[in-house]
């Protein structure tokens, strides 16, 4: 197990060490992060949100992560900086454990003849590679993965197990793609038939086109275009289990919580947050810097940047009914309103 010395930790995220405890100096060896009230002796925690200021006088930890403001009430050694959160960010980082997804180029992976592929790349069991692609520097593949005809996969990009890259998708570099997704797959492009009222299928003639440093989580789904590519740019972060459809644009450095879904054709901008369960209307246009709340349903263009919420908070059954009850009510009493004040004017 791989020790880091508090003096290293400091150092390696930029906080100032400040020593309050003789059992806790530059030289204590550290060897995990925990969360303050389980941390122990030989552990960092952190302090990012005030609520849990409380536990400083209790924690166990050797060191704290933790503002300027905050280092009064910490009674262990403290690693002080403008921004704990970041702190904790980079030290789970130099404490990571996870392993690749790959170690070499396994004999099972079935790899045309024509694949470019780079340095120091892994490729794991029973990975499919077509003809075309093209893999960057050390880009890693991991077991069941397929790999459609002239895709591309930039350099330190990763991909976890079974996930499956259609044809012609461009994915850029240094990337992460968790189990299960799929990227590229047939965009919900179909022609009404007025015959029997079945439906005839268009294929979706573009691509997908994946920037750099952009993270998907496990079980998402990417739409490839109908005609113009499905473009995720620079910076963006995906959660497990979100669908974007068709020819959807979104901005640098969006990100998405899980099981939100976006319709074709719509455009997205930089630096948008989008919780849960939000759902996005095709065809429209989000403005730059929007934020929506858990089960928003965006139906039209946002052309302002701001916080966003429709999705209603549970309440008891009964009241629920109740307010279902009322809601039906609101059109007659609109009518009564606007006839109520027709009387008054009149008067």
């Amino acid at each position: 197990m791989t020790c880091y010395t508090l003096a290293d930790i400091a150092k390696h995220i930029g906080a100032e060490l400040v020593v309050k405890n003789q059992a806790s100096t530059a030289d204590c060896e550290i060897s995990g992060l925990a969360t303050l009230a389980t941390a122990k002796s030989g552990q960092v925690a952190f302090l990012a949100n005030s609520k849990y200021v409380t536990q400083l006088t209790s924690t166990q930890a050797s060191a704290v992560i933790l503002s300027p403001q905050a280092l009064a009430e910490c009674q262990v050694s403290a690693l002080v900086m403008d921004n704990p959160y970041m702190g904790y960010a980079l030290l789970a980082n130099l404490l990571d454990k996870t392993p690749k997804s790959a170690n070499g180029v396994h004999p099972s992976a079935v790899i045309s003849d024509n694949v470019q592929i780079g340095e120091n790349v892994n490729i794991g069991a029973n990975v499919v590679i077509e003809s075309g692609v093209k893999l960057g520097d050390n880009v890693t593949i991991g077991a069941g993965c397929f790999i459609g005809k002239n895709a591309k996969i930039g350099a330190e990009t990763q991909l976890w197990s079974n996930i499956s890259i259609y044809h012609e998708v461009s994915i850029g570099q240094r990337c992460l793609i968790q189990a299960n997704t799929v990227i590229g797959s047939d965009g919900f492009g179909y022609a009404p038939v007025s015959e029997h009222y079945k439906w005839h299928k268009i294929p979706q003639l573009g691509s997908v086109v994946i920037g750099d440093q952009v993270e998907i989580g496990a079980s998402t789904t990417i739409d490839r275009g109908a005609l113009e590519d499905t473009i995720i740019k620079d910076g963006v972060i995906l959660d497990n289990q979100i669908q974007i459809a068709h020819n959807v644009v979104i901005g640098e450095n969006t990100a998405m919580a899980a099981c939100s879904v976006i319709a074709g054709s719509t455009i997205i901008g930089k630096n948008c947050t989008i919780a849960g369960l939000v759902g996005i209307n095709g065809h429209i246009t989000i403005a730059d810097g929007c934020v929506f709340t858990g089960m928003a349903m965006v139906t039209k263009n946002v052309t302002t940047a701001d916080v966003y919420s429709s999705g209603m908070p549970a309440t008891p059954n009964k009241e629920w009914h109740k307010t279902n009850a009322r809601v039906k009510q609101l059109d007659k009493l609109s009518k009564r309103v606007k006839e109520l004040e027709k009387q008054l004017n009149n008067k």
